[in-house]
Order: C-alpha cells, then structure tokens, then sequence
C-alpha cells in the first residue's frame, strides 16, 4: 500500500518544464535568468562563409591593384613635369590626343559588343566633352586663388588616397559594352576624388591651356583607361598580364629618372628640404 503510494505520489507531481532557447520570452520557470542548457550550441554552425583562398589567384588578382597604383604614379609625374614646366601644355595635347586614338583601337580589337554606332556615339560625347572642358578652362583657372599651394597639395594627396581606397579594382569606372552591372556608388566615389584632385593640380597651372591639357589628360586616365583596361583583362587575360608587366616597367623607369634628374640638376636643395618645400618654392615664383 505504501509503494503503492509513493507511486501514484510520483507520477502526480509536476515535471519540471524543460528549458527552451528563446531570445524574448524572459524568465522560464525552473531556470536561473543566465542559464544556458547542453543543447544551447548544437546548432551552432562554425566558419560557415569562409572561403578558401588560392595563393596563385591571390597574385594573379592583385596584379589589378599594381597596375591602377602604377596608372596613379604616371599621372601624379604628369602633374610634377607640367608644374616644372619640363613639358609643355602642346606635347601635353600630342600625349592626348595618342592615348585616346590608342585607347579605341583597344577598345575595337578587344570589345565584342562594340559596334561602329557604338564607337560613333562614345567619339561624340567625348568631342562635346572635349568643348565644354575647353570653354569652363578659364574657371578652373582660376579656381583656387584664394587657397594656399600648401593645402593644394595636402587635400590633393588626400583625394589620390581616398581614390585608391575606393577604386573597383575588379571592374570600370563606366558601364563597359555589353555589360549589364552599373558603377557601384564607391567607385563613383573615387572618380569624384580624382577629378577634383586634378582640377586642384590643373587651377595651379600658368595658362589656361595647360589646365585643359592637364584635366583631360587626368579624365582619360581616371575615366577611360579603367574601361580600355577592363576590355582587355576580359578579352585575354595572358594579354592582361603582358599590359601590366610594360606598364610596371614604364613607370619604375619614370620615376627612377625623375629622381635622378632631381639629384643631377645643378642648384638643388639640399636633402633636408623635403621635395614638397621645392614644389611649393617653384609654385610661388611661378605664380
């Protein structure tokens, strides 16, 4: 009678609820408020959007970023021999006029879906482009008379920065032919940056033709070359990797001969004046 009892005792007495993984039903009866059961990481998933690397890809991608820092380099030399008055706003137009006549002969042998209207409407838009920068010169002229050379140069190397953290290294700053993804908002981002940067370089300039000769020089490397360059990577990697390596090359070449033209100038400041101080030198006599 007494097992009996004890029995029926144990089955009538509430069962403890069992604890359930909620985020906002608050306290469970039976629990502590920090309690946490055995089953409260058996559906944890761990690394689950990890994704492995390969190392030859890796290279082989961040031949992309060597080359847009080395297009970056030539442009930032273009500026320096123009503020020196080592090249001359007319071979400036020569260099113009040769990179956009090369860049549609790329853009012809390497873009599928680049027809002869298609080519038509981008050489217009490019020749009323071409008219509005010329006619707006006189503006950009003129444009930072009121700012020091110092804070030209200042927020012009924050632009350059802000432009190569921002770059779409793995596309175009414009729609390419064919294409159905549209500019992202970063990459837009750093086509304004680098546009302003060189229309701050461009406002320094002596003529006003100097500053049409640098801004276009600027926008078709900014703006056109990424699209020519694009076109190529898609249309032969191997050809990709052959443009990179002569443009690697190019640039280590400039700039090793314009430092050794620094050295080698008679009258050169001493070392412990920074080449910043002797642009700016040379800005204010200029000016």
């Amino acid at each position: 009678m007494t097992q009996m009892e004890s029995t029926m005792s144990e089955n009538s007495s509430p069962r403890k609820p069992r604890w359930r993984k909620v985020a906002y039903g608050g306290m469970q009866p039976g629990f502590d408020d920090n309690h946490t059961d055995e089953s409260f990481l058996e559906d944890m998933i761990m690394n689950a959007n990890v994704v492995k690397r390969d190392l030859l890809k890796v290279i082989l991608d961040s031949i992309s970023i060597s080359q847009y820092i080395c297009t970056v380099c030539l442009v930032v030399l273009v500026w320096t021999y123009t503020l020196r008055s080592s090249l001359n706003e007319y071979s400036l137009l020569v260099l113009n006029v040769s990179l956009l006549g090369l860049g549609f002969l790329i853009l012809l042998l390497t873009a599928n879906l680049l027809s002869f209207n298609i080519l038509l409407s981008y050489v217009l838009k490019i020749l009323f482009f071409m008219t509005g920068l010329y006619m707006l010169s006189p503006i950009y002229h003129r444009l930072t008379l009121s700012i020091t050379s110092d804070s030209i140069w200042a927020l012009t190397t924050c632009l350059l920065i802000i432009n190569l953290f921002t770059h779409n290294y793995s596309g175009s700053t414009v729609k390419a032919p064919g294409s159905q993804r549209n500019p992202t908002l970063v990459s837009n981002i750093s086509l304004n940056a680098s546009v302003v940067a060189s229309l701050l370089i461009a406002s320094r300039l002596p003529s006003r033709l100097h500053v049409f000769a640098v801004v276009l020089f600027s926008l078709q490397v900014f703006l056109f070359a990424p699209l020519v360059i694009f076109c190529v990577k898609r249309y032969s990697f191997r050809l990709h990797l052959c443009f990179s390596f002569v443009l690697m090359v190019l640039t280590l070449a400039l700039v090793y001969r314009s430092t050794s033209l620094r050295s080698t100038v008679p009258g050169t400041r001493p070392s412990s004046v920074s080449p910043l101080q002797n642009e700016c030198q040379s800005l204010y006599r200029m000016l």
